[in-house]
């Protein structure tokens, strides 16, 4: 599976107030490990760049007057994101902008979400941790992720910073060998399968008495009286002995 983890920056909050994308980064996920093959551009807005939004990401007027317009990239963009699953965090917002930028051109880009698959990070963190912060920074210190590095808000660093927040969030192995060597050591190198010695003595196991059944029978019927007729433990036993 081919996944893009994306972030922008932008001049300033609403598309629709004719604010433009100043910043693409996107890290290449391929089976849940990045490949190195990332895609990353500043971009001249045709436009000044609020202040707020100056102070949060720290890209100014002069650094962009230079640089290459959206139009100009167009094609090689879409040709990296076209049928990958892009992973962004709060995305109506990336994809909203990103939306504009290909409105604005002669009409024969689709929208970005015509072409690819996306999975909003935002929306998952707020199923996972319901009723708790989830931004970025606050989903690096729930999961352990450290973001230091982190002093102004940037599209590529907050895409490798979501990388690895998106792994930890959906947890588990990133790989599963079935190979004859993974089985012989586990999947991990140098480290022999340990196997339980035969000659170990046998497991006690030790048995309830028939007082103890006797309480914890009666423990359960009062159980049942209280949820008046709900106790689950009782019919389990109900439907064993039938």
């Amino acid at each position: 599976m081919r996944q893009i983890i994306l972030d922008t920056e932008t001049t300033g909050l609403e598309p629709g107030q004719g604010h433009r994308v100043i910043e693409i980064g996107c890290v290449e996920m391929i089976d849940r490990r990045l490949t190195g093959n990332n895609f990353h551009q500043y971009l001249q807005p045709d436009r000044e760049i609020d202040q707020g939004a100056i102070e949060v990401h720290g890209i100014s007027n002069e650094f962009l007057a230079e640089k290459p317009r959206f139009r100009d990239l167009v094609a090689d963009f879409m040709d990296y994101v076209r049928g990958g699953e892009l992973i962004i965090h709060n995305a109506p917002f990336d994809v909203g902008f990103l939306n504009h930028e290909l409105r604005l051109l002669d009409g024969s880009w689709p929208a970005i979400d015509e072409c690819c698959s996306v999975i909003d990070t935002l929306v998952m963190a707020k199923r996972l941790h319901p009723g708790q912060r989830n931004s970025l920074d606050a989903l690096c210190r729930r999961y352990d992720i450290s973001n230091s590095h982190r002093e102004l808000h940037g599209a590529l660093l907050d895409a490798e910073i979501l990388a690895d927040v998106y792994l930890a969030m959906t947890g588990g192995q990133t790989a599963l060998s079935l190979s004859d060597e993974g089985m012989e050591n586990g999947g991990i190198p140098g480290e022999p399968l340990r196997r339980v010695d035969t000659d170990r003595p046998a497991i006690t196991v030790i048995r309830a008495s028939a007082e103890e059944l006797a309480l914890h029978h009666a423990r359960l019927q009062a159980i049942d009286k209280a949820s008046e007729g709900s106790c689950i433990w009782l019919q389990s036993e109900a439907e064993g002995s039938s």
